[in-house]
């Protein structure tokens, strides 16, 4: 199993962790798909991996339809995808995904996160290059064999495919991840759930039990802001 794998699935746990969070980041993201390609999932691709995310993180049908009918609603705000980056405390290098209706507040507090916990808020690029844009699929292959899969699926971008746990995978880069979404939509092989993660090209791995907790106040900060969609950062 890849490193890219075992960094995304420890990413992945350590967020479904805290499940109202979780639901919360689901149901702007489907607000977020909604507005930008309508309420129906079967034309609008980001809102169906929406769905199938929350599935996947057990976040209920209620709460899905909510979030589907607040993103037709009038009245509903837009919100602008930023992202920030910037050093924790002891040089670790953090990339924060938000999803805001303010810009000037999110900075604000992203900001104040990094300053109350040693860090810094950096500039644009700053941060960016020391890591690797992903795209995961977990998928259903049931009456598929895994090897022959592969070969199938090389020519969408494929960089590795595996299975833990009784979960399969499927590692692309982010910019194939339309091209293997399709492709495996079309072949009939079902999507339980899609990430995009930024894994760090470098593992910080040389901390003390009192460093790494000095980090883990600035991770646990920011994955609480309201705003925040996703933290990545190098620390191992």
């Amino acid at each position: 199993m890849g490193r890219a794998f075992e960094y995304r699935k420890a990413a992945k746990m350590a967020r479904w962790s805290k499940m109202a969070i979780t639901f919360t980041r689901i149901g702007k993201e489907i607000v977020m798909a909604v507005k930008g390609g309508g309420p129906d999932p079967d034309t609008n691709t980001r809102l169906r991996i929406a769905i199938q995310n929350g599935k996947a993180a057990n976040m209920p049908k209620e709460n899905v339809e909510r979030a589907i009918k607040k993103a037709l609603g009038k009245d509903e705000k837009d919100f602008a995808e930023v992202l920030y980056e910037g050093f924790g405390p002891h040089g670790v290098a953090f990339l924060v995904e938000t999803a805001t209706d303010n810009t000037n507040r999110t900075v604000a507090n992203v900001r104040s996160h990094f300053n109350k916990c040693g860090g810094a808020l950096g500039n644009s690029g700053s941060v960016e290059f020391l890591f690797d844009h992903k795209a995961f699929f977990t998928i259903d292959i049931a009456g598929k064999n895994l090897e022959d899969l592969e070969l199938e699926l090389i020519d969408f971008g494929l960089e590795e495919i595996g299975t833990e746990e009784g979960e399969s995978f499927i590692q692309v880069s982010f910019t194939d991840f339309g091209k293997m979404q399709q492709a495996l939509e079309s072949m009939g092989i079902a999507i339980l759930s899609a990430d995009k993660e930024r894994v760090p090209m470098n593992i910080k791995d040389d901390l003390t039990s009192e460093q790494i907790a000095d980090v883990e106040k600035l991770i646990e900060r920011l994955e609480e802001d309201e705003d925040v969609q996703a933290v990545y950062h190098n620390m191992g």
